[in-house]
C-alpha cells in the first residue's frame, strides 16, 4: 500500500503553483513466507549449509528443512517480516537454489 505525502508546507508556496507530491512505501511489516523449491542438482551439504547462512539455525534444523524440501518438492524454510524473506530468499539464492516469497495476500 503506498500513500502520497506532500513534501512542501502549502503556505510556503507561490499563488497558482500546485504542491507536489512523493510516493511513500507504507508495507513495512507486511508478514511473508519463503518457499524453497527442490532440485537435482545441490547436494543435501550444499542445501543445509547454505540454511545456515540464511535462517541462522542450527545443523539439525537445516537438516530436517532440507529433507522436507526433498521429500514434498517444496517446503516454508522461513516466515517473517516482508525485508527478511527477501534477505533470506537472495542468500539463498547464492547458490541458485529457487525460491519464492509468499505474502499473507496470496
Amino acid at each position: 500500500m503506498k500513500r502520497m505525502r506532500n513534501i512542501y508546507n502549502a503556505d510556503d508556496l507561490p499563488e497558482g503553483i500546485i504542491q507536489p507530491e512523493i510516493e511513500t512505501e507504507t508495507t513495512i511489516g507486511l508478514a511473508a513466507r519463503v518457499i524453497l523449491f527442490n532440485d537435482d542438482w545441490h547436494t543435501f551439504d550444499e542445501v543445509i549449509n547454505q540454511l545456515i547462512k540464511a535462517i541462522n539455525c542450527s545443523f539439525e534444523k537445516a537438516k530436517k528443512l532440507a529433507f522436507e524440501v526433498h521429500i514434498k518438492g517444496k517446503a516454508v524454510v522461513f516466515s517473517g517480516e516482508l525485508s527478511e524473506c527477501l534477505r533470506v530468499s537472495s542468500v539463498l539464492e547464492e547458490i541458485a537454489l529457487h525460491t519464492q516469497i509468499v505474502t499473507d495476500f496470496e
